[in-house]
């Protein structure tokens, strides 16, 4: 008796064993045993998702408010280029109102290493470039930071999954991003992604101190050239400081054939 019910026993841990290996195969984007390995499992799976668009631009409103709740807006116009093995290289320029019109800003990302980033400033005519060190400081007095301007590289962070949740009605992975930079304004990011598509629901960011710093909400998502998905509004709401930025896209357009050419640092005073 005893022998059948070690036989029994062997038998129920081994379908034990292997009904764990199916729900994680089918949970992840490939077999993960450990929530380091999980969680880079699944950032992998969400850049992959988004490689091969090449280039783009759109316009975009940047509406900021203060902590009374009163709001200005800015008219920007947002070019970027897809870059094979390395961080991808984006340009950003202010139409309006007249007292920011012809700032550009130019950020080269790197998936290994600091990124490479200048800001025209048109009072001082001149290019300005933004120390590694000056990074984690707010974006033309948005509560977005120059860090936040930065392409996702997988490099740039060390990964933990948390474990699953539901956000915006969307079954989602939960996913630790610790910075690997040194110069990081944060300490961690905590992800949420949804498990059918892999976008960026919500980030929570955690200062030096690791406090809750800010959170960034994803929504209105829009699906383009049948396979890539961008959201038409991000809202940064700071909540150490009552403020907020809310990001409001339109007219995307991919493969519109922009080149390396079109971001060089020495032409930004003549970007438009």
């Amino acid at each position: 008796m005893k022998c059948y019910q070690s036989v029994f026993s062997s038998i129920i841990a081994t379908t034990l064993a292997i009904v764990t290996v199916i729900t994680l195969a089918t949970a992840f984007p490939s077999y993960a045993a450990t929530p380091e390995q999980q969680g880079l499992a699944i950032s992998k799976e969400a850049k992959s998702r988004d490689l091969g668009w090449q280039d783009s631009t759109a316009n975009m409103l940047m509406k900021l408010r203060n902590r009374q709740g009163q709001e200005s807006i800015r008219e920007i116009k947002i070019k970027n280029l897809e870059v094979a093995d390395d961080g991808d290289k984006g340009l950003t320029i202010f139409n309006k109102p007249r007292d920011v019109k012809g700032t550009a800003f130019l950020s080269f990302s790197h998936s290994v290493g600091a990124d490479d980033q200048w800001l025209y400033l048109p009072a001082l005519k001149r290019v300005k470039r933004i120390s590694s060190r000056n990074k984690s400081g707010p974006f033309m007095g948005s509560e977005f930071s120059f860090e936040d301007l930065s392409s996702f590289e997988i490099p740039k962070y060390t990964y933990k999954y948390l474990g699953d949740d539901k956000i915006n009605g969307l079954d989602s992975f939960m996913v630790e991003q610790i910075p690997v930079d040194k110069n990081s304004g944060y300490t961690r990011r905590i992800v949420w992604l949804d498990k059918s598509e892999y976008r960026i629901q919500k980030i929570d960011f955690y200062d030096r101190k690791n406090s809750l710093l800010k959170t960034l909400n994803y929504s209105d998502y829009k699906q383009f050239l049948a396979k890539y998905w961008r959201p038409m509004t991000m809202n940064m709401v700071n909540h150490q400081n009552g403020k907020s930025t809310a990001l409001v896209w339109s007219n995307y357009k991919f493969r519109v054939g922009l080149k390396d050419k079109d971001f060089n640092r020495n032409s930004l005073k003549r970007a438009h």
